[in-house]
């Protein structure tokens, strides 16, 4: 069995009161309403995962605790394209245990409030193309989900060219941003979630 392939990318968001009437003209509803995530990045002391461009990553939201793998990108100028296997988790806790039994430990920790969007009519299923509108630490950003063809028509109508796609993860954003302004990089949450 093939797994699964995501197909995504982030757009910076510099208006984000401008953004709700342009969804609405999109046909786009909420499907996920505004959440809050809370996200752990793990690897191996040799930092393998990181130098092999894959992700192992645990997504708390509300009661949910999701594991993700994500492999290494495939090659493309505009989408990040990779294989994506998730799994949800009863007991984050215990998970953590077990991550870091086998040598794996916490390197990164990043948060968002996050709402979901698709094509009114649709429910969010895995296959449906998503928008998501992320609140982070260093602004809002929109990911689009889906095939290609969705993610530029989506985009193009959102008012975005293809020179406006990011493919960067959040952490490699947050570098760049700790690094255009001048400070110490550490994990990317709100103010006061150092914990």
């Amino acid at each position: 069995m093939k797994p699964p392939r995501e197909i995504e990318i982030k757009l910076k968001v510099e208006g984000p009161r401008a953004l709700r009437p342009l969804l609405k003209e999109c046909g786009l509803v909420v499907v996920e309403r505004r959440h809050f995530e809370s996200n752990i990045v793990f690897d191996f002391r040799d930092s393998r995962l990181r130098r092999s461009r894959s992700l192992l990553r645990l997504r708390t939201k509300g009661r949910r605790n999701i594991l993700t793998f994500k492999g290494p990108p495939h090659t493309s100028a505009s989408y990040k394209i990779r294989t994506e296997i998730e799994t949800e988790i009863e007991d984050a806790g215990a998970l953590q245990g077990i991550l870091e039994g086998l040598g794996l430990r916490a390197i990164f920790r990043y948060e968002k409030y996050r709402t979901a969007y698709a094509e009114k009519g649709r429910r969010k299923a895995k296959g449906t193309p998503l928008l998501v509108y992320d609140e982070t630490p260093i602004g809002p950003f929109v990911e689009l989900e889906g095939p290609v063809r969705w993610i530029d028509r989506t985009a193009r109508r959102l008012g975005y060219q293809k020179r406006d796609y990011l493919t960067s993860s959040y952490a490699a954003l947050y570098q760049d941003d700790c690094r255009k302004k001048g400070i110490k990089t550490g994990d990317m949450v709100f103010r006061g979630n150092n914990s």
